[in-house]
């Protein structure tokens, strides 16, 4: 799916209608460039409205690709925490494989 935004297949609408998401650009602590977490069903993107047009669109990249690789779906909170590094990484290395796809 985020292959198909990135070629300009389908729109960021698309990509939210698919996976049930919404953004919100809120003023975020420094160094917290957005996050993602779902809620009765629906995954809510918060992205720092502070960043410049190209790490909100990267950050945004980003969430998608937690959603989009199921990590949300985890049913062990406190093992999702241990290893909350880990799905950082995959995320950021998903991202810059589509990327490099292009």
């Amino acid at each position: 799916m985020l292959k198909d935004l990135l070629d300009n297949y389908i729109t960021q609408k698309d990509v939210l209608n698919h996976y049930n998401a919404n953004i919100s650009y809120r003023f975020l602590p420094n160094g917290i460039n957005g996050f993602v977490f779902n809620y009765k069903g629906i995954n809510n993107i918060i992205v720092n409205k502070q960043l410049s047009y190209y790490k909100r669109r990267k950050t945004l990249l980003h969430e998608l690709a937690h959603i989009e690789l199921n990590q949300l779906c985890q049913i062990d909170k406190d093992l999702f925490a241990f290893h909350i590094q880990n799905y950082e990484d995959e995320a950021n290395r998903y991202i810059k494989f589509l990327i490099e796809e292009i």
